[in-house]
């Protein structure tokens, strides 16, 4: 598999609903939040290079190459097959279509990362586990693991402790206003709550959709609750992540491209549809 091209997708996520229950002596938060993921996302292809030669390729980002997820995972792959006595491996060139907006709570850059370990495993023989790869996945990013994961689910503790859940697989629109928002700014903003009461897997669906970052972004910037509040108008709709997208819930695709009309042409949006098990995988699979 070595000498293969790969192109492999890396999805976006929505969180269905996120509470803040407690935080940690450490200053993280315990969240709870349903991930599902988006048949919308960026590309990545791995292109067969000669043995130890590594290289990335990202036209669009502005992002230093060593500060790019992308490359930390791949740097990260290497040490841990290294670890295992593994030095000599085939080369490759890693090459990233971006589609997903920076910042926007879809977690972009995380699935970037989780798509490259988990490619570059399997062009490399597999030799270590979804479980491994996530324990290193966690090490990039805290949104990183559930991608590896590659299935709806209901995760707690730090958005690592997953229990799988087989949500509705509407139709979203999804649309970013033009603001970037800081999420270290919002952790440790005064008015966030972090007292959620416990939410038990088997229930959640049936009373819980908050975001309790959306308040929070919509008192901060008025121009976020002003598109919800006009999203509304057309299907329920509220904030994934800690922003700064929002997304509207659907029956068909054609009512979201009908509400789609009305987003500003400045605006980024696109329509996808909801996902149970990540079209990584899907792929891979095929």
């Amino acid at each position: 598999m070595a000498d293969q091209q790969l192109t492999l997708p890396a999805p976006a996520k929505l969180n269905l609903f996120l509470h803040i229950t407690g935080r940690r002596n450490d200053g993280y938060h315990e969240l709870q939040t349903v991930f599902q993921f988006l048949d919308y996302g960026d590309t990545i292809s791995f292109q067969p290079a000669p043995d130890d030669q590594f290289d990335f390729i990202d036209s669009k980002s502005q992002i230093a190459k060593e500060d790019n997820l992308i490359w930390k995972a791949l740097e990260r792959l290497r040490q841990e097959y290294s670890s295992k006595g593994i030095t000599q491996l085939p080369g490759v060139t890693i090459e990233v279509t971006k589609r997903l907006p920076q910042g926007a709570g879809l977690g972009g850059g995380s699935s970037d990362a989780a798509t490259t370990l988990v490619g570059l495993n399997y062009l490399w023989g597999e030799r270590l586990s979804n479980k491994q790869l996530q324990k290193i996945g966690l090490e990039l990013g805290a949104d990183v693991p559930v991608f590896i994961h590659g299935k709806s689910c209901f995760a707690e503790g730090m958005g690592e402790r997953f229990t799988d859940v087989e949500p509705p697989t509407p139709w979203y629109l999804v649309v970013k206003p033009n603001i970037h928002i800081s999420t270290a700014e919002l952790f440790n903003h005064p008015d966030l709550r972090r007292d959620c009461k416990s939410v038990e897997v088997a229930v959640w669906e049936q009373s819980h959709h908050e975001n309790v970052f959306e308040p929070v972004v919509c008192a901060l910037h008025p121009e976020v609750a002003k598109l919800r509040d006009a999203l509304l108008e057309y299907a329920p709709t509220r904030l994934t992540g800690s922003g700064a997208c929002l997304f509207s819930t659907f029956e068909s695709r054609q009512a979201a491209e009908e509400a789609q009309k009305h987003i500003p042409q400045e605006l980024c949006s696109f329509i996808a549809q909801g996902q149970n098990r990540s079209p990584l995988f899907q792929t891979l699979t095929q």
